[in-house]
């Protein structure tokens, strides 16, 4: 991997964990967030990695964004609208992978991380975590994403309460309304999202990427352009050695020897 001073990251069973080490509290400043679009560009090619687990330093996972770096964008609302979409294309990048992001939630994650967050394929939550989009706090609007994302995992109007008030919720209210997928003890958590990060590097790359693209790619088409995606994928499937191994280990009653091709 590179030589990132933010941003650190260990490979183990198939999984990549990266770590935001960023005191005091993790905020992604410039810097940060340029090591992370590097270091999510790197794992793309890593034929070694085939999941990743995201994580904050301590007791936070990312507090948001460095809010001193907004002072200078006063008055210049192109510089602003420019450094929303540099945030949004490297969240989008994330959300695109063919490789599933999965964040692993251990404290404060509020504004760009809780956004950051939601742009990973699955979430845990510590119970006591706090997530939250403060902007409005500040007079301004999520722009990394959040107003997107949020209303896509939970419904608009919960997505609206928790961006107009900008209130915090913890991990137990963030899997009640669909933000996570769970919420757990605060000392199960590590453990947690690396048994489903295994659970997924089991499996073969290409079933993983086009399980990705058929639920990705499909939850924006019709029911019936979705179908035709599914059989595409699929379909696609049967020309690999993997899908073959997966069947015959199958019959066989025997773990299969993925070979991801």
């Amino acid at each position: 991997m590179g030589n990132f001073s933010i941003v650190k990251v260990k490979k183990e069973k198939g999984v990549a964990y990266v770590t935001i080490d960023h005191p005091p509290v993790n905020a992604l400043n410039r810097q940060a967030l340029q090591e992370l679009g590097d270091c999510v560009d790197q794992l793309q090619q890593d034929s070694s990695v085939k999941a990743v687990v995201l994580t904050g330093e301590g007791s936070f996972f990312i507090a948001g964004a460095d809010i001193k770096e907004f002072t200078h964008l006063f008055g210049q609302e192109e510089l602003a609208e420019g450094a929303a979409q540099r945030g949004q294309s490297l969240y989008n990048k994330i959300e695109q992978s063919e490789k599933p992001f999965i964040a692993a939630i251990n404290g404060a994650c509020l504004g760009g991380g809780l956004e950051l967050a939601m742009s990973c394929h699955m979430r845990i939550a510590a119970h006591e975590a706090k997530l939250g989009l403060p902007e409005t706090k500040l007079g301004i609007i999520p722009g990394y994403g959040g107003t997107q994302r949020l209303a896509r995992l939970t419904n608009t109007a919960k997505a609206l309460e928790l961006i107009l008030t900008g209130r915090f919720i913890d991990g137990r209210e963030a899997e009640k309304i669909g933000l996570v997928n769970h919420s757990v003890e605060a000392d199960q958590l590590q453990h947690r999202a690396a048994e489903l990060a295994e659970l997924v590097a089991e499996k073969s790359s290409l079933s993983i990427k086009a399980a990705l693209t058929s639920v990705l790619s499909g939850i924006d088409l019709s029911i019936g352009e979705g179908l035709a995606l599914e059989a595409r994928q699929f379909g696609s499937l049967f020309g690999t050695e993997d899908a073959k191994e997966g069947v015959t280990a199958f019959i066989e009653k025997r773990p299969a020897a993925f070979k991801d091709r």
